[in-house]
């Protein structure tokens, strides 16, 4: 092979003009999606401190704030509901009540956006009294398979309210099975599963859990979220949940896990989603503010990271602010 000084490789990036020609593009709005955080009542706007810029929106206010998003083009949301402390229960049966935050958004956001895709999380760490995302048993374990009924009712609830995904993050085994069978026998075989199929027991979530006042009252979910130290039992789950019938799987989080969404895109056709966690938003948020890096340029540069790595979707809270942030 030659070398220098007849090969130059700074030639290929002399010019703008010659970079662009040779760079590959960051995704464009259309793959990406927006988490939001709903909350019951009217007129609700409350900051979330651990991530700036984000909210828990009641639903009317959420629809104003879909405005500019769907305007920029931006692919889908992905919501979350929160309730307070008078509506949970061991069960977390709130989860799958037709008539609060989370279904009337999907209802709402399908009436006045039909072009955005709307995804649902599936999960009942914010309903339930304890903070685990399952039914326990009487030892404080998460009862796996008692759990998988109640997944099957939160899934159907979504559904039935227009969702045109669910997305089950528990880390039950065989969630996405008992989703997709309750799903088809109910008449929703279109409905997709974008199934959170190697979430990692990550430190990255805190601002999440502030958000969602989730947090587990004791224990943690080391149990059953995939241990960040084992890559051949975090594939293994993806593998599972593409043998159990995901439309799309799920690498969660993204920046740290760069190693695995390559790994995952080698093994898989399936889409591969990519969620641009709340701590790794906080991170360059927090660098930023502290005048260190410059906030367009780290979040442009993280995110094509996680698109080079290889997810087709970017699930990221940028994707709220991508006007403003991320676009040329």
């Amino acid at each position: 092979m030659k070398m220098f000084p007849e090969i130059r490789m700074r030639r290929l990036r002399r010019t703008d003009a010659l970079r662009r020609l040779f760079d590959i593009t960051l995704p464009g709005p259309a793959k990406w999606i927006w988490p939001v955080f709903v909350v019951e009542g009217t007129g609700r706007r409350e900051v979330i401190a651990a991530m700036p810029g984000q909210y828990r929106l009641s639903v009317d206010e959420l629809i104003k704030d879909l405005e500019p998003v769907a305007r920029a083009g931006i692919g889908g949301v992905l919501v979350f509901g929160q309730v307070g402390p008078e509506c949970k229960d061991a069960a977390g049966s709130a989860a799958y009540d037709d008539h609060l935050a989370v279904q009337r958004a999907v209802r709402e956001i399908k009436r006045r956006y039909p072009g955005l895709v709307v995804m649902t999380d599936v999960c009942l760490c914010a309903y339930t009294s304890h903070g685990h995302c399952g039914s326990l048993t009487p030892d404080g374990d998460v009862d796996n398979d008692a759990t998988l009924e109640l997944l099957r009712r939160v899934a159907l609830s979504h559904a039935a309210a227009g969702a045109d995904g669910v997305a089950p993050s528990a880390m039950m085994d065989g969630q996405v099975a008992a989703i997709r069978g309750a799903l088809d026998e109910a008449g929703f075989q279109q409905t997709l599963i974008m199934s959170y199929s190697t979430k990692f027991a990550s430190a990255m979530y805190a601002p999440f859990r502030e958000a969602e006042q989730s947090s587990p009252q004791s224990g943690n979910r080391r149990g059953y979220q995939a241990s960040f130290g084992d890559l051949r039992q975090a594939l293994r789950e993806s593998d599972l949940d593409e043998a159990e019938g995901a439309d799309i799987l799920m690498v969660k989080p993204a920046l740290f896990y760069l190693d695995v969404i390559a790994r995952l895109r080698a093994r898989t056709d399936l889409p591969i989603a990519a969620y641009n966690v709340s701590g790794e938003y906080a991170m360059l948020l927090a660098t930023a503010e502290r005048g260190w890096g410059d906030l367009r340029a780290m979040v442009r540069e993280s995110m094509m990271a996680i698109s080079r790595a290889g997810a087709d979707i970017l699930i990221s809270y940028w994707a709220g602010r991508y006007a403003e942030i991320v676009a040329e």
